[in-house]
């Protein structure tokens, strides 16, 4: 902080820390504090967010089974913490309906994941997303994709949320952007759909003869990143602001009172501290400066 000296006489205390200017720098300070509260808050935030996450995940990634229709009870159900759950459902895959989500990579290649509607007892589509297939040699789709199961098929699925669309991403034919239900319902007809999740592949019986490469067989890392480390440091943040402005208006009542004889008391007792200091290091240093001179 720069330390201007023409704007208050030299002397009188500490009643220069009154005036316009360093009023200016307070409010710059507290304002400061007030952003780096802001910011620590909004990491703590996030910090609790990725617990939720990873709490979401230890529940629902490894639990047991339960009946498609009791976890989504209408086609648009779906809350966040049933993210990963396990359902489980009997019905027969719609393999001429298929369709492929193009640019996903996996494993560092290009490539597509397979989305399988299955019709359900009731009659409703529940697409199921079979796995990742690798882009093909000469054009932009696979060589070849596994076929789904024939038949009546029981199938255990983890949940996942419809995927919001990408500006600029577009797909034609049997092929899709992202996996969003609302335009995946689209391409299907407009039949009825579940649009508030789908399911990535877990298990189906009968098992088809080859099928996709899964692209999630453990539980995603549950990592709560360095949150808290930068709360904490916006907090270190504002605190040094306001140790800034506490040294600069010493330092110049230092220097505005360098008359006073007070000052001049304590400056000399600072001086003798700092020399009670010098190690004998700084003592060889300075002879050896002095032999040089």
């Amino acid at each position: 902080m720069t330390i201007r000296q023409g704007d208050e006489s030299r002397g009188s205390g500490w009643r220069f820390a009154f005036s316009r200017r360093w009023l200016g720098y307070l409010a710059f300070a507290i304002i400061f504090a007030i952003a780096c509260g802001c910011l620590s808050a909004w990491q703590l935030a996030r910090s609790k967010e990725a617990a939720a996450a990873n709490a979401v995940i230890a529940a629902n990634f490894d639990s047991h089974p339960v009946p498609l229709t009791q976890e989504l009870p209408t086609l648009s159900s779906f809350n966040a913490d049933q993210q990963w759950t396990r359902v489980t459902v009997t019905g027969t895959y719609e393999r001429d309906k298929q369709l492929l989500v193009r640019n996903r990579p996996f494993n560092g290649g290009p490539g597509f994941e397979v989305l399988t509607p299955l019709r359900t007892p009731s009659g409703a589509l529940f697409i199921v997303d079979r796995g990742w297939v690798p882009t093909g040699n000469s054009e932009d789709s696979p060589e070849s994709v596994p076929a789904a199961p024939a038949g009546t098929v029981t199938v255990v699925s983890r949940l996942k949320p419809s995927e919001p669309g990408i500006a600029g991403r577009t797909a034609s034919g049997d092929q899709v952007g992202t996996i969003q239900l609302s335009v995946i319902k689209e391409k299907l007809g407009g039949a009825d759909v579940y649009t508030g999740a789908y399911g990535l592949l877990d298990t189906e019986s009968p098992a088809a003869a080859e099928s996709p490469t899964p692209t999630v067989t453990d539980p995603p890392t549950q990592d709560e990143g360095l949150h808290w480390s930068y709360m904490i440091q916006w907090i270190i943040f504002a605190l040094i602001g306001f140790f800034g402005l506490g040294y600069a208006l010493l330092t110049e009542y230092r220097k505005r009172n360098e008359d006073d004889p007070e000052e001049q008391a304590r400056a000399a007792e600072r001086q003798r501290r700092r020399a009670l200091k010098r190690t004998d290091s700084d003592v060889e240093d300075d002879l050896i400066d002095a032999a040089r001179s």
